[in-house]
């Protein structure tokens, strides 16, 4: 929870306005595209043109297929999805639309796209609203009731129906002659002119200081292809390997969207979106293969070291390793690119800052906060490196996995006690002086201390002392460490009653009785 509290509001106000506002082209830097592409990843508001003639809208498919099997009859064919839009109030109801599978976008997928982007606000729609998200559905989705949707078109896509099955049809040569006759033959592929090819590839990234420098997979992120209103999508494995369950004959979009299979989200595009998008442009339906490093674009890099440190961090908590309690497994991230001040806060995980302590960091948040309320916030200005990137990510994960352990309302006191000393002028933590000062030693003494051990842990070396500066003194529990007590025994003392210095001791003491004067010895040096 490092240095949050000392945003003052127009600070605040000045992030919302970068982030919302800006309208540089690219960021610092570009992707690597083995396959070639021009490099240029654009995350500011996508630029729509002209409305296209849907290839896949019902009617234009009847056409193609009776211009193909001119025996057939038109009727043969019924709709099988319904191109939709729906225009949801607030995260829970854009939650539930993405708990029924469906694949969102918030851009009509029937126009030509001038400029790629990472989000697009339809005008019609007021700024402090969510925009209209567009799916597609199966023709007997059931619609929520309390959601706000309007069907746009009757589609026909025929990997999805059972009429595919016969095999008197070239459902391939019925796309085609499909794309032909509504003036989009020129997207087709000449390398799938006779059928799709399945999408597929590698989403990588280095780190110069682990692995070798060798490259390592962007895991568990998501890859969603389009051609109009043909979806699909997949997670990357381990290695960063993809596969697109369906066939594309047409290059498709893709895009990364950072909502990983673990569940936690990586936000935001312009605030009103949970899970930031990378468009990466359209590339060849064999397949894109995405190379990231430091030296690629900026927010592109961040969001994967994020994805990859968040998830490494699940996978340590497990019993065969750290074994301590993972974080709730569907955290929400904020980063900003132009502070350099880090929180983990939980909102959307219930805890409340309450007498008036929010105007103070969150007034000209307020809509968004309670909107879509993060849980961690990471402040990415001075960090330029994956190690630097990856340690911050550490330290605010470790609060999250106290915070599973200790509950809401503790939570709600530590952050109240920070919001206390930057309205009195303190430093980020204190001077250990104001009630509930307690709380914030043991949670930071943990978070810098598992940070330390988690960085020794990927690169090597002496175990570096984060926070060892300050008056809780972290560097406590890696001596206690070094007396043979382990991560999952120092997190089991920090307990949701252990509110003090004095009373971590106590419990320390409690559960290794043998090793009360070494642990004494540790807690009194630095006393």
């Amino acid at each position: 929870m490092k240095n949050f509290f000392h945003l003052s509001v127009s600070a605040v106000l000045f992030t919302v306005l970068l982030t919302s506002c800006t309208k540089s082209a690219q960021d610092n830097g570009s992707p690597s595209f083995p396959d070639g592409g021009d490099g240029v990843l654009y995350h500011d508001a996508i630029v729509l043109g002209e409305q296209l003639d849907n290839p896949y809208a019902l009617e234009n498919v009847k056409s193609a297929y009776v211009a193909l099997y001119p025996t057939k009859s038109r009727d043969d064919l019924s709709t099988t999805d319904y191109y939709v839009r729906f225009l949801p109030d607030n995260d829970d109801q854009l939650t539930v639309l993405r708990n029924m599978g469906l694949t969102l976008v918030d851009h009509p997928v029937d126009y030509e796209i001038l400029r790629e982007g990472d989000y697009y606000h339809d005008p019609g729609v007021d700024e402090q609203k969510i925009t209209w998200q567009y799916a597609v559905v199966p023709v007997d989705f059931r619609f929520p009731t309390d959601i706000k949707y309007e069907i746009l078109e009757s589609c026909y896509i025929a990997s999805q129906s059972d009429d595919t099955k016969a095999s008197a049809i070239d459902w391939n040569a019925v796309e085609a002659e499909s794309f032909r006759i509504t003036g989009n033959a020129d997207m087709l592929s000449p390398a799938t002119k006779g059928g799709g090819q399945q999408p597929s590839g590698y989403i990588t990234i280095t780190d110069p200081s682990a692995n070798g420098g060798q490259p390592v997979g962007v895991a568990g992120v998501q890859v969603t292809c389009n051609v109009f209103v043909k979806f699909s999508s997949t997670y990357t494995d381990e290695k960063g390997y993809y596969r697109i369950p369906k066939s594309f004959s047409a290059n498709p979009r893709y895009r990364l969207v950072f909502k990983n299979e673990k569940g936690f989200t990586i936000g935001v595009n312009t605030i009103l979106f949970p899970a930031s998008v990378s468009t990466l442009g359209k590339h060849s339906s064999s397949g894109v293969d995405l190379a990231v490093d430091a030296t690629s674009d900026r927010k592109l890099f961040r969001r994967c070291v994020v994805n990859n440190a968040a998830r490494d961090f699940y996978i340590r908590c497990g019993e065969g390793d750290l074994n301590i309690s993972e974080p709730p497994s569907n955290l929400c991230f904020w980063m900003f690119d132009n502070l350099d001040a880090s929180s983990t806060v939980m909102l959307h995980h219930g805890t409340v800052l309450g007498g008036g302590y929010e105007t103070v960091f969150f007034q000209v948040l307020t809509f968004i906060v309670k909107m879509f309320g993060p849980d961690i916030t990471l402040g990415t200005q001075n960090c330029a490196s994956y190690k630097e990137i990856s340690s911050l990510v550490n330290h605010e994960m470790a609060h999250a996995c106290h915070f599973a352990r200790v509950g809401t309302n503790y939570w709600n006191e530590y952050i109240l006690y920070i919001a206390k000393c930057a309205l009195q002028g303190q430093d980020t933590y204190g001077d250990g002086s104001l009630d509930g000062a307690g709380r914030c030693a043991v949670g930071e003494m943990w978070a810098y201390y598992l940070q330390s051990r988690m960085h020794k842990d990927r690169y090597g070396g002496a175990n570096p002392s984060f926070g060892s500066q300050y008056w809780f003194h972290p560097q406590i529990l890696s001596s206690v460490e070094d007396r043979g007590i382990k991560t999952s025994e120092i997190f089991d003392a920090i307990a949701s009653g252990v509110t003090s210095i004095t009373e971590l001791r106590d419990s320390l003491v409690a559960a290794f009785p043998g090793k009360k004067n070494s642990i004494n010895q540790i807690f009194n040096r630095y006393e």
